[in-house]
């Protein structure tokens, strides 16, 4: 049936559910985007430190978008139709559903830091040893098991009411195709995965008291997982009983869209966090799991990645702070017409903590160094310097492992600008390109779709037909050597301000949420 639709079908349907948007795209099988759909959401901050989202308004959101990806796509007269759907999504944010599959609670996100002390617990009941040989993965607050365990801990009743558990693009599958599924990239980062071996870990599991019988079935990122159901299809505008593929992960797909599918290429992502993930052909875990190990799209590939939980999330926050209304563009200019380190001002971008690589929920936004004879201009170039060497944290670590990326490939809101793109450049001394179409993780989730359905027999094959690459900013050795000196002392900061971080953590916490009261 799949080869049938595919010769017939003239394109596929990406959807990315992310945090602050719900994006679809219509790609034809030559690999050109020909419809685009996206709606913004809001994220819930009930207390501080808490993170949610309605699990319901992502489904009506992708139904949104994806039918208005679907109407432009109709505007230019190049769909005959959709022959797979491809799915993709954050990671790590947890859904809770019932046994008649509704939702039990709001959704808690990958940017939720409530569970610290379950974090702790899986760390003392699993122990390196269990955590490095199970699971590959240090616990971290933003990771799914924490946020089990929480439930369990502190929303007994919710608890006992768990049947199921899926992650944010799961269950756009459940709700178009009613099928409970995941694929290895993403159960890879709910901390209950063995990634080595690629199953669900029942040593884990039963070390932390849940049932496995609460996840769901793991199927392969270019697997049909299942077919769209007439309601579900009516919701997305396609057909009924148009496949559905596993997808991936919202860093594993985004990493096949700009082709960073092979050793050698690594990809930076700026969004509202960064990360930078590098392919490998073997799961490496280092032995202080200070990168995440985790499994790519890809088949029989794995990845590294470190996470930067504010990147151009520290910058939108210090557009809103200091330049509310301001365009992005006017205020890059603005700093580019600065020196490069932002005449001695150094800024630490951990507002919302940071993973990689101080896995530190403590740690808080610094800048250091400010003067009289600093301006706007300055904190501005700062954050976005500051974004790039906590990216630069991450890469140092994966040449630790023995791996040398040549190039790095961005996307990204980050990556539409010309001086964020340089400014990486320098500070990681490396060419950095774009892939085109430049559609992110919503791309990557289509190319999945087309070798799902048929059209290319595998993910290499679809990313050499489909995504096109350019140098866009080549590194200043100048600047390069420059920015050295400069990260050598951004480095030196956390570890001088770490037992402070602790000290000082919750102080304020009342008086903000009086403020928003």
């Amino acid at each position: 049936m799949a080869t049938n639709m595919a010769k017939i079908a003239q394109a596929v349907l990406g959807i990315d559910v992310g945090t602050t948007a719900v994006k679809a795209v219509v790609v034809g099988a030559d690999g050109e985007v020909v419809g685009e759909g996206e709606v913004e959401q809001a994220i819930a901050t009930p207390r501080p430190g808490w993170s949610e989202q309605n699990p319901q308004e992502w489904w009506v959101n992708a139904g949104l978008a994806s039918r208005r990806a679907m109407a432009a796509a109709d505007g230019e007269g190049k769909r005959a139709g959709v022959a797979a759907v491809g799915l993709t999504g954050q990671m790590h944010s947890s859904v809770f559903l019932d046994g008649a599959g509704d939702v039990i609670r709001p959704a808690l996100l990958w940017n939720d830091t409530r569970t610290s002390e379950q974090r702790r617990h899986i760390t003392r009941t699993l122990g390196m040893d269990g955590l490095r040989e199970m699971l590959g993965n240090l616990p971290l607050e933003g990771f799914t098991a924490p946020k089990v365990v929480w439930l369990m801990q502190n929303e007994p009743a919710n608890y006992a009411r768990l049947r199921t558990l899926l992650l944010p693009k799961d269950y756009i599958r459940y709700r178009l195709t009613g099928d409970y599924a995941t694929e290895p990239s993403d159960a890879a980062g709910t901390l209950l995965y063995d990634v080595r071996r690629r199953h669900w870990s029942e040593r884990a599991l039963e070390a932390l008291g849940l049932d496995e019988s609460v996840l769901p079935r793991v199927a392969g990122s270019t697997q049909i997982t299942g077919a769209a159901s007439a309601e579900g299809a009516a919701m997305l505008g396609i057909a009924a009983g148009t496949p559905v593929v596993g997808g991936g992960a919202d860093n594993a797909a985004g990493a096949v869209g700009c082709g960073a599918v092979g050793e050698g290429v690594t990809q930076a992502s700026i969004g509202t966090s960064g990360t930078l993930l590098l392919p490998t052909r073997e799961p490496r875990v280092a032995p202080d799991m200070n990168l995440h190990t985790f499994c790519h799209a890809v088949p029989d590939m794995w990845y590294l990645m470190g996470t930067v939980l504010s990147a151009g999330g520290a910058l939108g926050w210090l557009r809103d702070v200091v330049a509310p209304g301001a365009s992005y563009d006017a205020l890059t200019a603005e700093a580019a017409a600065t020196a490069a380190g932002s005449d001695g001002l150094l800024f630490l971008p951990y507002l919302s903590g940071e993973r990689t690589p101080h896995n530190d929920a403590n740690a808080r936004g610094v800048f250091f160094g400010l003067s009289l004879a600093h301006r706007r201009a300055h904190l501005v170039r700062a954050a976005i310097e500051g974004a790039c060497f906590a990216l630069r944290d991450s890469l140092e670590l994966m040449r630790e492992q023995g791996a040398a990326p040549a190039e790095a490939r961005a996307i990204g809101g980050g990556a539409r600008s010309g001086f964020w793109m340089q400014t990486l450049a320098d500070v990681f001394n490396m060419p950095i390109a774009a892939a085109q179409p430049a559609a992110g993780p919503a791309y990557g989730a289509a190319l999945l779709a087309m070798v799902g359905c048929g059209m290319f027999g595998d993910v290499e094959s679809a990313v050499r037909a489909c995504v096109r690459t350019s140098v866009v900013a080549e590194p200043n050795a100048a600047r390069a050597a420059e920015y050295d000196e400069i990260y050598d002392g951004y480095r030196r900061l956390y570890p001088a301000l770490r037992e402070r971080f602790a000290a000082h953590a919750g102080v304020g916490a009342g008086a903000g949420a009086r403020l928003r009261a």
